[in-house]
């Protein structure tokens, strides 16, 4: 077994501008002889399943997801060699590395696992606005290959700068921008035009094609391998997402 999720804490970031884990003791051992807690917090902290309720008002909520939509064969696929601030990836990236079947569950590895709060070299900008995402045919081609699920070692499935993170950081969308024009001589809006925003959220989601974001821990020892993969949330009746937990299994 392989745990490849994030550790959970009140020092975990949520993905900006959401509620962060907040927890306390409201009684200890003495007088009565339990500890308990309380607990307040946002869905989208730590490693989270977006459901299709998220973006979506007929989606599924949590409660309602299959354990079969949530369990089965999948692949992790390290991009990490082509990966940098602000990249984009492609499905020919996905299945240059791995073999994809119809149906799988989909875990991509950008090395941007590296910047979370966790790790030595922690960079919350870094790991929430600059990590690299897709465009239009990777959202596409998911719909075409039937995926279960997504899950991505970072801040969103989204590019951040194909999210409200554009408007809330325009340095660093000046930033993309200028690496845009010169790498893809296309500008930030001619990347992600309005009708493309939040695709891998607004494009799917209505197919029940959902995402896990912030995926860690021992990602980096499954690396372009197939395995069981299993996502374990709350059975959340009325939750747009959920956290969970995130478990691989060899095959054999």
């Amino acid at each position: 077994m392989y745990d490849l999720t994030q550790p959970l804490s009140h020092l975990t970031p949520a993905w900006p501008t959401y509620e962060p884990l907040q927890i306390k003791f409201f009684k200890r051992l003495a007088p009565n002889g339990a500890n308990g807690q309380l607990i307040t917090t946002s869905n989208h902290v730590g490693t989270h399943l977006d459901g299709s309720l998220h973006f979506c008002t007929h989606g599924r909520d949590i409660a309602s997801i299959p354990l079969t939509d949530l369990i089965g064969p999948g692949v992790v696929v390290d991009l990490s060699d082509i990966a940098e601030d602000y990249g984009i990836y492609t499905s020919k990236d996905i299945t240059d590395r791995v073999e994809v079947r119809e149906g799988d569950i989909l875990l991509i590895h950008t090395g941007y696992v590296k910047y979370s709060w966790d790790q030595p070299e922690a960079d919350e900008v870094r790991y929430m606005v600059k990590h690299p995402g897709p465009t239009r045919e990777f959202s596409a081609w998911c719909k075409k290959m039937k995926i279960k699920w997504i899950g991505i070692d970072a801040g969103s499935a989204d590019h951040p700068m194909n999210t409200k993170i554009r408007d809330w950081m325009p340095a660093q969308a000046k930033e993309c921008d200028a690496y845009f024009r010169k790498k893809y001589n296309k500008s930030l809006e001619e990347m992600f035009p309005a009708e493309d925003y939040q695709l891998m959220h607004i494009d799917l989601f209505p197919h029940d094609i959902i995402h896990v974001e912030n995926i860690g821990g021992q990602i980096r020892e499954v690396l372009n391998k197939r395995l069981i993969i299993g996502c374990y949330p709350w059975r959340f009746v009325g939750g747009e997402s959920s956290i969970c937990r995130i478990v691989a299994f060899d095959e054999e």
